[in-house]
C-alpha cells in the first residue's frame, strides 16, 4: 500500500464543483428523456407532467439514482470520478484498495445525508483530526491526494 496524503477541503470541494457540471448535463439528459417519455408515451402534456406526482417524484427519483450509479461507477472502477481525477484525489479503502459496491452505495447514502444538512459532512474535513468527511467514515475509507506524476 502506498502512503498517500489525506485530500484536504479545497481539493475535495473543486473535484465536487467539477463532477456537479458532469451531474448536471446528466440530469438535463435524464428530464429530457423523462418529459419526451410522458409526452410522447403516456400522452401527457409538458404542464400536466410537472403538476403529477407521478411526474416530479419519478424524475426526482431518476435523478437520486442516476447520480448514485455515477459515483458508484467510478468509484469502482478506479477509485475516482472525472472530477477527482483531475484534482488529483482517490477514495479507497483504509488499506488502500478499490472500494466494494457496499462502501460505494455507504458513501452515496452519506452524501446525500452531507447535502442535506447544507454540507456540513464535507466541511467536517476541517474538524476532523484525520481530514475524514461523513462520507469517508461511514463506509470506512478515505479520500487521499495522488503524487503528481
Amino acid at each position: 500500500m502506498a502512503s498517500h496524503v489525506t485530500a484536504g477541503l479545497g481539493r475535495r470541494l473543486g473535484a465536487l464543483l467539477y463532477d456537479g457540471v458532469l451531474i448536471l448535463a446528466l440530469w438535463l439528459v435524464i428530464t429530457t428523456l423523462h418529459l419526451v417519455f410522458f409526452q410522447q408515451v403516456l400522452g401527457r402534456p409538458a404542464q400536466a407532467v410537472w403538476a403529477s406526482a407521478l411526474g416530479v417524484w419519478s424524475l426526482r427519483g431518476l435523478l437520486v439514482v442516476a447520480t448514485t450509479l455515477f459515483f458508484c461507477f467510478f468509484w469502482r472502477r478506479a477509485g475516482m470520478t472525472l472530477g477527482m481525477q483531475a484534482w488529483r484525489l482517490q477514495v479507497q479503502t483504509l488499506n488502500g484498495q478499490p472500494l466494494s459496491l457496499k462502501q460505494c452505495l455507504m458513501r452515496c447514502a452519506t452524501g446525500w445525508l452531507c447535502l442535506a444538512a447544507l454540507g456540513l459532512g464535507y466541511w467536517w474535513v476541517i474538524v476532523d483530526r484525520q481530514r475524514r468527511s461523513w462520507p469517508d467514515m461511514a463506509s470506512h475509507t478515505r479520500t487521499v491526494l495522488l503524487p503528481k506524476r
